[in-house]
């Protein structure tokens, strides 16, 4: 009989055990499948589907759904954690769009062109998701690209269009790319990235709610420029929702009856943080808005983004307490470099050129901290008027 000394016995348990490990992670690699979704025989040939949404109803959590080139003219839902890739040419452009979810907050009908709710690890990268056939004709329902519900996930190397409705019902306050919405105590934490955003109605991205939590990194998002319809945001973090905002460009979002600080109800903002602490904006590149970069909230960290061309309005607004603007490039801004509305606020380090007023502190806000700050054709570097009313406009 041979013997094992304790040594070669613990050896040759841990051989054992790593076999049985490799063994259990070939299973479920092989267990994971791809799934090809086509339209064409020539150009994707071997193609399984021809629907994606059969594609994903068809697929277990954790498949890979490939997408040939194409013009999908569907809605597509997923519930389940999958991976999503398409190939270059692979358009998702739903004809005739309807109702097929309601938002967490207002309960409101939404038209998703793209819904992810309820799961986990779901990825999709690639797609181009196009709104121009929507044929949405009234305020509701509401038309979404991309809407994350009670869900987590990446979004990377997307295109976004033409989330908006026609001319007749441009003043809606419908019509966003992407949404990210929680509720019921959830959580949903996604990451955007290295997207192309354009064409949308009200928000470029919109992330909403307590249990929000996302990354929006690398994404070039285009407003609409001048219009009377709903005052655009190119990105929105609002209602309890936290998250990350760097390295974008984010540009031309003019609400075009905001003419005048003392004659305007709402202002279109490139980034707004609206009722939400604790946000951080850094290393954006950020332009042509009525406000750069909105905080109405506590806690923000706004440091080394580039703003430039703030019409009627600020470069940066701080309303609220504890927030930081530090090191920003401040560039033409018609009313104020930075204006602070609160307690205990921090603007130090920002360079601010050719604005009216470098820093615009509201009457009656205390322990504020304003300091070594630079000033370029800024007449007035510091002012302290009485406060004046809200105009931001958040979509919910």
């Amino acid at each position: 009989m041979c013997r094992l000394s304790p040594r070669s016995l613990a050896l040759s348990v841990a051989v054992a055990l790593c076999a049985v490990f490799a063994s259990l992670g070939r299973s479920a690699v092989a267990d994971a499948a791809t799934i090809v979704v086509g339209q064409n025989a020539a150009v994707c040939p071997g193609a399984q589907f021809a629907k994606i949404q059969d594609a994903v109803n068809a697929a277990s959590p954790g498949d890979t759904i490939q997408i040939c080139p194409g013009v999908y003219a569907e809605q597509v839902s997923i519930s389940k954690a999958l991976k999503v890739n398409a190939n270059n040419g692979a358009i998702l452009r739903p004809s005739g769009a309807a109702a097929n979810s309601t938002g967490l907050a207002s309960g409101q009908p939404i038209a998703a062109m793209l819904l992810i709710e309820n799961t986990e690890d779901v990825t999709i990268a690639n797609l181009t998701v196009d709104g121009a056939d929507a044929d949405i004709n009234a305020c509701a329902p509401d038309l979404i690209g991309v809407f994350f519900r009670n869900a987590s996930g990446q979004l990377s190397h997307v295109a976004v269009r033409n989330s908006k409705l026609g001319s007749s019902f441009n003043a809606c306050q419908s019509g966003s790319a992407i949404l990210v919405q929680t509720g019921g105590g959830q959580k949903s934490l996604v990451g955007i990235a290295d997207s192309s955003i354009h064409d949308y109605q009200k928000n470029g991205i919109t992330a909403n709610e307590v249990g929000t939590d996302v990354t929006i990194e690398g994404n070039t998002l285009t407003g609409l420029g001048s219009t009377n319809g709903a005052a655009q945001n190119g990105i929105q973090i609002g209602f309890g929702a936290a998250g990350t905002i760097r390295h974008n460009s984010v540009a031309n979002h003019i609400w075009a009856p905001c003419v005048s600080a003392d004659q305007c109800t709402a202002t279109a903002n490139a980034v707004l943080v609206f009722q939400s602490d604790g946000a951080s904006v850094h290393d954006n590149v950020i332009g042509v808005a009525q406000t750069g970069v909105a905080i109405v909230g506590n806690n923000a960290s706004v440091f080394d983004n580039q703003i430039f061309a703030s019409q009627v309005f600020d470069g940066v607004e701080l309303i609220g307490d504890g927030n930081t603007a530090e090191r920003n490039r401040i560039t033409h801004s018609d009313q104020a470099g930075v204006l602070v509305a609160g307690n205990g606020n921090v603007v130090r380090q920002n360079v601010i050129n050719e604005s009216a007023i470098g820093v615009l502190k509201i009457a009656g806000s205390t322990g504020n901290t304003i300091a070594n700050n630079t000033y370029f054709n800024s007449p007035v570097k510091l002012a302290d008027p009485p406060a004046g009313a809200l105009k931001a406009s958040p979509y919910r």
